[in-house]
């Protein structure tokens, strides 16, 4: 999470909602590599499961209380840390071809059909575009109890989705 101000964190606190330019994503060369780990843990409470659980130490805190950091370089783009974590706080982000991104989201509700189209939704839970999901895992075979989803979305949307709306439901 990038610093910000204290009028910028008071409004965090009194919304519960973060904006697109309180998170910090990794460089657009690196989100053509792979997918990285996107943090948006704006509050200081000791937790350290992504840590913990991060094969090649690409997650890192200064200390328990810390907001945890990711190092873009050693990411392997794993989602293990999005499985971990117990506020639902990591995204994978990913750039594809033809100027689309892929988001990995923890989501436990019933899963959506690989292929099924989606509405996105940006952090207040408002429609910003039409996606589609192009992989799931169940609980059952996540590491971390938690269930994720993959969509492909427009690319100018990496740092708006963090959700999703099943059509027609």
């Amino acid at each position: 999470m990038s610093e910000s101000s204290e009028a910028e964190n008071e409004q965090w606190r009194k919304t519960g909602i973060l904006r697109p330019e309180d998170v910090d994503l990794p460089d657009e060369g690196k989100l053509e590599d792979n997918a990285i780990a996107v943090i948006e843990c704006p509050q200081k409470i000791p937790c350290n499961p992504c840590e913990e659980n991060c094969p090649v130490g690409a997650i890192k805190l200064e200390d328990l209380n810390a907001i945890p950091k990711v190092d873009t370089y050693n990411s392997t783009g794993c989602s293990i840390c999005v499985q971990q974590c117990p506020g639902l706080a990591i995204f994978m982000v990913e750039y594809t071809g033809d100027d689309k991104c892929e988001i990995t989201i923890p989501y436990e509700f019933e899963l959506p059909e690989e292929g099924e189209e989606i509405e996105a939704l940006n952090r207040k839970g408002e429609k910003v575009c039409i996606g589609n999901v192009t992989d799931t895992l169940p609980r059952e075979k996540s590491v971390g109890d938690t269930p994720t989803l993959t969509i492909e979305v427009p690319r100018e949307f990496a740092n708006i989705v963090r959700s999703i709306r099943r059509k027609n439901r």
